[in-house]
């Protein structure tokens, strides 16, 4: 036996020793937690990421050239803003303690969290941040700074945290098993209802023009995408075969959902377009969200399918037929393709498609209805008085001439681009 090869074996005996030590002073649960722990906090890192950058360039690529830093701004600031907020009171009113309509007071500025509850604080943060950011692509490049930043902040605390709540920490919805893995009811159904809200109260855009770089969409769109593997599948709390599961049948519905518009752009209009492919992906993403806990790959399939052609008419037929400026399409990608999902959560997760609910399709569906009706009333009618609120204190728009001149240089006095 050479000199190598007994390296190698000497190599092989340490690190076999080195494991049964740590095996004696660790037991299964503590090891399989440090791998749980691992996979949260890539998805803490991947739920930022679909905020800053993703959704800033998904959504900057979109407006016209004269307010892309605006946009940018808008995402940006929301990320540090909305932190802070979390710190000191959205946790306690989103999390705090189970059942109730909300949360309370009783953990302001984390009090009582230790580094054992910190990370699952962490990964509810970029919900919290990206859910209001979401918004933003309704009022783009007419809206004034101070009153985004103040609707969003009442916003996330006075809508976002109780649906939240009784959703997802022993609220009232939980209670009675309503479907929502990862935030079809809470984070997109809420943001299209309030969409829908603001582009209305805001007003019309002026002078809507094109899309002025649609490469940056694209990029933005890729990094939305791969960052929904953190979003749906770290929801299920773990380094699981269910969130393996999750993370696939969220990728497949995304697929479907994208060749479902451009085939239908192809159709209807002979030329699938750029933008209607990356669209579609996120009307895909946004509708399995609900359903990505109890769907197998056959229900994503379905979602996929149903959520192309569904917000493709929201986006397109329904948007122009009642003539409400949603400038980037939140109402008809995110709040449908939520509702979508949300619904048919109570489908696809039957076991004869390959779904893994343990619930009656009938009365489940009639949960999933409950709960988005609920959802969408309350937040239509605390979204208005939030907005009046915010039009009473700073006005909700710029003036004619700010927005001729755009929003990079009327709101922040920069420019995109020298030419």
């Amino acid at each position: 036996m050479n000199t190598n090869k007994l390296k190698f074996l000497g190599t092989l005996t340490g690190v076999a020793l080195l494991a049964m030590q740590n095996g004696l002073a660790q037991d299964g649960a503590a090891a399989s937690d440090t791998g749980d722990n691992a996979w949260m906090l890539t998805s803490t890192a991947l739920v930022l990421f679909m905020t800053i950058p993703g959704l800033a360039l998904f959504y900057g690529g979109l407006v016209n050239r004269r307010n892309v830093l605006s946009v940018l701004m808008h995402c940006f600031s929301l990320a540090c803003v909305l932190s802070v907020v979390w710190l000191v009171i959205g946790f306690s009113l989103a999390v705090g303690e189970d059942g109730g309509l909300v949360g309370g007071f009783g953990a302001l500025f984390h009090k009582g969290i230790g580094p054992d509850g910190i990370l699952g604080s962490a990964f509810q943060m970029t919900f919290f941040i990206i859910t209001p950011a979401l918004i933003i692509g309704t009022f783009v490049e007419r809206i004034k700074f101070s009153a985004m930043l103040i609707f969003s902040v009442l916003w996330s605390l006075v809508v976002y945290a109780p649906i939240c709540h009784i959703t997802w920490f022993g609220g009232w919805f939980a209670e009675l098993g309503v479907i929502d893995l990862a935030g079809g009811i809470v984070v997109h159904i809420t943001a299209g209802v309030a969409a829908l809200v603001a582009c209305i109260m805001v007003g019309k855009r002026k002078h809507p023009e094109p899309p002025h770089n649609l490469p940056m969409t694209v990029t933005g769109t890729a990094m939305l995408w791969v960052g929904w593997f953190g979003f749906n599948a770290g929801s299920q709390g773990g380094a699981s075969d269910a969130a393996a599961m999750t993370l696939f049948v969220t990728h497949i519905s995304a697929a479907t959902a994208a060749c479902t518009w451009a085939a239908i752009e192809w159709f209807t209009i002979r030329k699938p377009s750029v933008l209607g492919i990356v669209t579609g992906s996120i009307a895909g993403l946004a509708a399995i969200t609900p359903a990505s806990g109890v769907a197998g790959p056959l229900g994503a399939v379905i979602i996929g399918l149903a959520s192309g052609i569904v917000c493709w008419w929201a986006s397109v037929k329904l948007k122009n037929h009642f003539g409400y400026d949603d400038s980037l399409d939140v109402v008809g990608v995110h709040g449908v393709g939520g509702l979508v999902g949300t619904l048919l959560a109570a489908v696809v997760g039957v076991k004869a498609l390959g779904g893994f609910g343990e619930f009656a399709m009938g009365k489940q569906l009639g949960l999933q209805a409950m709960a988005a009706a609920v959802t969408a009333v309350y937040t239509l009618v605390a979204s208005v008085a939030i907005l009046m609120v915010v039009r009473a204190l700073v006005g909700l728009r710029v003036n004619d001439q700010e927005e001729i001149v755009g929003l990079d240089q009327s709101a922040h006095g920069e420019s995109a681009y020298n030419d």
